[in-house]
């Protein structure tokens, strides 16, 4: 018999990327869910060994469900593009090597299209296509699992556009759309994205008596509920000049909106912030360069 998830349940989303990890919250804010990360529980990450996403997503949710004994829900999700007979796909993460550098596998990305000519085949109208995929793996700790799927297709722009999103957003045109994912407001993103697509087959089967809570939820999103915990997943994912001046502006519209909940809101108390904590951590030389002053910007300032 399947199983059913009910409001108050907690349920892991088995992922350590913070991007990932604060879009699922924010979808499954309105219904009334305990949603905790795999990282926050301190959960090893499982190697990715599969060959399909859907794959992927059973291993990590099944990895979670079955280690911490509470309902899991992974992703995994990727771009393919045609040209490069669906590569990165599943690799898509690790073309942006160990720090995550997009900005690098966007680049890559760029390259092989040229080295196949690509680029040339296509008018200015339009670039190779390409799709990004999402598939969601709902597991229980017995072992039984739901997969749920949303794919968007499009094309590729070159340079990379915008610096809203994470991952490939800025160098993907949705078909239809004037705006990267990179350029739109992460709302109109939401609405139409890979990664919502495979949620709503999921809220569908799973969540739908749990839709009376929505309203709770949006009167929480418009005070400003979670709003660090967007910005320490924008700062923990950005790779490009782009999407560092898209944070710091939202950076300074936060401290407008929730000043009560800043540290650190004056230049003094900020520079001694910033200082203990570049003092206090090692090995900063390996982050991409913008999401280093990302981090330490927030550092500086709030720390939820």
């Amino acid at each position: 018999m399947t199983q059913k998830l009910v409001a108050g349940m907690r349920l892991v989303v088995a992922s350590h990327n913070a991007g990932k990890v604060w879009e699922i919250k924010q979808l499954l804010a309105p219904f009334g869910l305990d949603a905790v990360s795999a990282g926050d529980l301190d959960l090893p990450e499982p190697e990715e060994t599969e060959a399909t996403f859907a794959g992927n997503a059973r291993l990590k949710a099944l990895a979670a469900a079955t280690a911490l004994g509470l309902p899991a829900l992974a992703d995994d999700s990727g771009l393919e593009v045609d040209v490069l007979g669906g590569a990165p796909g599943v690799y898509s993460a690790r073309w942006a090597g160990p720090t995550k550098d997009f900005a690098l596998a966007m680049k890559k990305v760029a390259e092989e299209v040229s080295a196949r000519h690509g680029w040339a085949a296509h008018g200015a109208e339009s670039g190779p296509k390409a799709n990004f995929i999402c598939s969601l793996c709902l597991a229980w700790p017995d072992g039984e699992t739901e997969l749920f799927e949303g794919r968007v297709d499009g094309v590729l722009v070159w340079p990379a556009r915008g610096g809203n999103g994470f991952g490939y957003d800025p160098m993907f045109l949705a078909k239809g759309q004037t705006q990267t994912f990179g350029e739109m407001e992460p709302a109109e993103k939401h609405a139409m994205s890979h990664r919502s697509r495979a949620f709503a087959a999921f809220k569908a089967a799973k969540l739908e008596g749990l839709v009376a809570l929505e309203a709770l939820a949006s009167c929480r999103a418009a005070q400003g509920a979670g709003a660090y915990e967007g910005l320490a997943a924008a700062a923990a994912n950005l790779s490009t000049q782009a999407e560092l001046a898209t944070f710091i502006g939202n950076l300074r519209a936060d401290l407008e909106t929730n000043r009560a909940q800043w540290q650190n809101d004056d230049l003094a108390s900020f520079l001694e912030a910033l200082q203990r904590w570049i003092a206090g951590n090692r090995n900063l030389e390996e982050e991409p360069r913008w999401r280093l002053l990302a981090k330490a910007l927030l550092a500086g300032s709030r720390t939820g």
